[in-house]
């Protein structure tokens, strides 16, 4: 024993013991936050934190469940969710979880954005009364574990004012408006953020300040809350789904929901016809100006022995076909010589990407790129975890097997689906991927369980927009394996 503990009463050894250990645990904690731990030492940083927490009683997090993008709330049919009952069933089963367990809402769990009826603080109080039962459910699962809510874009206020800390706390919700949050398994961090930094067009340069808003923030509110709260004049309430789709890609789905629904029944049948045929139309013109120059007698499209057999067939197509023709060269050639010169002016401004695109607003690459970056930068960062794009996907990328996932949403998705044939507009069609990542250790490994829950949406297209689109099917949502394993 050491002199200083011969000094000490023997009723009072035992506390001196405890403070000593106190005092050695923090000592080691201390130098683990700045990878100065003992090499000779047989504790690692994630042991002697544990160690570091037991002795005030608490329980370190050993398992971490992740969504995003709930996006509840929002002006007229914008209210509505479509995922209440399956996300109240996933709340149930949390509340059987450990103690030491974490639900992390990985922004965008509102969507203040989209409510513009209603002003301030009172928004969250609006859409708490229009969502009470999965409210309720929080608070109860919050009293069994920790729930974590992070700031997204669309519920930017709560970065804003400290109102929300206290009335999300009075439901057991914790929220924290860091940029990126640090989780840690063993000696292993997840990194996590929200993923809106990243996006240009939704990035905050002042984060906190509530008048800095980004471009994205006037699209949703001039666009999404508006078409939300019209909807109901319109043929069905397609207009609710606007925020299911892509920024660059509302014009076209706008295009699209007009023709096959809200467009006059007289005027569509009258236009099929012709945008059916277009492609003939083309071929027929170019007939032509082969018999023009002598290379035929006749126009190998209109005059040849399968056509004279249609008889009165032949006729209408010759007069629909003829039609297209007289637009497509009266209009088709000055309209193209526009469109050639309006690209060259778009890509000269950096609209328009090399591959004569629009450029992806949902685009992964600049959230692959922040990863490798992480990765690179902290060799104990083991997943980086990002949500926003609404595109779930889990993909090893670091140099040594770490892991990128996103998160996806609870929304409904639309898919875009090219026709068969003609100039028809593209059809989209709808589907849920409502998902959840766990992420635990598991004998000295770090494991990533991935679960779908189940859900087909209404069915909600004409059977035009099931003929056009016969035989083909949304591209294939990518594959993420149920169960991924990353070595400490």
């Amino acid at each position: 024993m050491s002199g200083l503990a011969q000094d000490i009463p023997p009723a009072c050894l035992p506390r001196f013991n405890r403070a000593s250990a106190l005092a050695r645990a923090i000592l080691r904690v201390a130098a683990s936050l700045f990878s100065r731990v003992d090499p000779e030492s047989d504790l690692r940083p994630g042991e002697v934190t544990t160690a570091f927490a037991s002795m005030f009683g608490a329980k370190m997090t050993r398992k971490y469940y992740l969504i995003s993008d709930l996006h509840m709330g929002g002006d007229g049919q914008l209210q509505h969710c479509d995922y209440a009952a399956e996300f109240i069933a996933f709340l149930k089963r949390l509340e059987k979880e450990d103690p030491a367990t974490e639900l992390l809402i990985v922004g965008d769990t509102f969507g203040f954005w989209e409510l513009t009826l209603v002003l301030g603080t009172e928004k969250l109080d609006h859409i708490i009364k229009a969502h009470q039962a999965i409210f309720d459910q929080l608070k109860v699962v919050g009293a069994r574990i920790k729930v974590t809510m992070m700031v997204g874009n669309h519920d930017y206020d709560l970065a804003c004012d400290p109102f929300y800390v206290d009335k999300l706390a009075s439901y057991n919700i914790h929220l924290d408006t860091s940029l990126v949050l640090i989780r840690l398994v063993g000696d292993k961090k997840i990194w996590i953020e929200h993923g809106q930094q990243r996006d240009t067009f939704n990035a905050f340069r002042d984060y906190g300040n509530p008048h800095a808003l980004p471009v994205g923030y006037f699209i949703t509110e001039t666009f999404v809350s508006g078409a939300s709260r019209y909807s109901d004049f319109g043929r069905g309430d397609w207009l609710k789904d606007i925020r299911s789709v892509g920024t660059i890609q509302i014009p076209d789905w706008f295009l699209s929901n007009y023709f096959y629904r809200e467009m006059s029944m007289t005027l569509r049948w009258l236009l099929l016809p012709f945008l059916l045929l277009s492609g003939v139309t083309i071929v027929a013109i170019v007939g032509e100006l082969l018999r023009v120059v002598g290379v035929f007698d006749y126009n190998i499209i209109f005059q040849n022995p399968l056509m004279r057999r249609l008889g009165i067939v032949d006729n209408v197509l010759q007069v629909v076909i003829g039609i297209n023709s007289i637009f497509l060269v009266m209009f088709g050639a000055p309209m193209s010589l526009v469109l050639h010169d309006l690209t060259r002016t778009l890509r000269r401004f950096h609209v328009l990407t090399n591959r004569w695109m629009m450029p992806d607003l949902d685009s992964q690459e600049s959230y692959l790129k922040g990863a490798l970056e992480v990765f690179t930068n902290d060799h104990e960062v083991a997943i980086f975890v990002f949500g926003h794009t609404h595109g779930a996907f889990l993909r090893r990328l670091g140099p040594s097997g770490q892991v990128v996932l996103n998160t996806g949403t609870w929304l409904k998705l639309l898919h875009r689906v090219p026709v068969r044939f003609g100039l028809l507009p593209a059809v989209y069609y709808p589907s849920y991927r409502l998902n959840y990542f766990c992420i635990e250790e598991d004998n000295n490994h770090l494991v990533i369980s991935y679960v779908e829950i189940p859900k087909t949406p209404e069915s909600e297209l004409t059977w035009l927009q099931r003929l056009v689109t016969l035989g083909r099917m949304p591209k294939q949502q990518e594959t993420i394996p149920v169960r991924t394993v990353v070595d400490f």
